[in-house]
């Protein structure tokens, strides 16, 4: 790849997330290289070819060949390690989700961020999706009114592998931590208090300590009440809706031609769109916007479009979800951890 004025980005790690984020990156106007590295250096060489990149030993290599900025996209035990390594080196990062499993590792991750001053963005790409956004518009601006409920459904087609949900933290700090950012992020409001349960149908969910059906009731600082569900198995596709539902207007993300859900009312036209097959056939483009904002921000300045916080704020709900859901009652946020002001951008 030539060089051109712009930015040396570093992508760590190259599962499926790190080859499309890196060649995102690629495309992108404003990129004069990439560099990746992976724990397997054999993949890092090979994926480094078949984009026409250039590949590192090490995330470290990657910083001491002077990237400029760092796109994490490896397993969720990595994240707080590289987060640290850019704030010490002075890099901007752009992290997926989530940052952490538990509160003390990301608060650590905080104050070592603040303390460096250095941009993270976090990859809840929904924030990005032109339906969620919006809808965020649409309470902000007040068409909608007072919230008085909304609905976030999240389901799977089929669920990841055994190997991967082990150590994925259950099914409310992997799949339902979207809708926790959704929910702040359209709502313009924290979470209060949640009820959750789930129920496990494959045995080996079980054995992990996780559910692949999953539901919760959730209480906002506006008053409103959000209804959560969620499945690992969706014969029909990959469902991801929000429905907004106020004193002025009632709205919804996610419902369309190919939304993985058939009416059986008398009368109604059946779609003949094929359901969404997974998160990359629905969110692509959102997943491409949130780099591109993330390096637009980078060279102009201005705050996070999805700060620490923000994961924080989701990470604290998902967290009070496990609790309620192995205590069987409400819980209140502030009993894991205050979440703090939600970051709307």
């Amino acid at each position: 790849m030539g060089q051109r004025n712009g930015l040396h980005l570093g992508v760590v790690g190259v599962g499926r997330i790190g080859v499309f984020h890196a060649r995102t990156l690629v495309g992108l106007p404003d990129i004069a290289s990439v560099r990746i590295a992976d724990l397997d250096r054999r993949r890092a060489v090979q994926v480094a070819a078949e984009l026409g990149v250039r590949s590192a030993d090490t995330p470290d290599a990657l910083v001491d060949a002077g990237v400029n900025a760092l796109v994490i996209a490896t397993g969720t035990p990595g994240h707080a390690p590289l987060l640290r390594l850019a704030a010490r080196a002075g890099l901007p990062a752009f992290c997926e989700k989530p940052v952490a499993l538990d509160l003390a590792t990301m608060d650590g991750v905080l104050e070592d961020v603040a303390r460096a001053g250095i941009l993270v963005q976090i990859g809840f790409q929904r924030r990005f999706d032109a339906g969620y956004r919006a809808a965020h518009e649409a309470v902000a601006t007040g068409a909608v009114g007072t919230i008085l409920a909304m609905r976030a459904a999240t389901h799977d087609p089929s669920p990841p592998s055994e190997k991967y949900l082990a150590t994925s933290g259950g099914i409310f700090r992997d799949l339902h931590i979207h809708d926790f950012d959704a929910v702040r992020f359209v709502s313009g409001q924290e979470v209060t208090e949640i009820y959750a349960d789930g129920l496990a149908r494959d045995q080996w969910f079980e054995e992990h300590g996780d559910v692949d059906v999953s539901a919760a009731v959730i209480r906002l600082t506006g008053g409103g009440l959000v209804i959560v569900s969620g499945t690992r198995h969706d014969p029909r596709g990959y469902d991801v809706r929000l429905e907004v539902f106020g004193t002025a207007d009632s709205i919804a993300v996610g419902q369309d031609g190919r939304s993985p859900i058939r009416s059986v009312e008398p009368g109604y036209e059946r779609s003949t769109g094929t359901g969404y097959r997974d998160f990359w056939d629905r969110f692509e483009p959102a997943y491409q916007q949130e780099l591109a904002t993330f390096v637009e921000t980078v060279r102009g300045g201005g705050p996070s479009a999805c700060s620490l916080e923000d994961a924080r704020a989701a990470l604290a709900v998902a967290l009070a979800a496990d609790r309620s859901r192995a205590e069987r009652r409400p819980v209140p946020i502030e009993e894991v951890g205050l979440a703090k002001a939600p970051s709307n951008g």
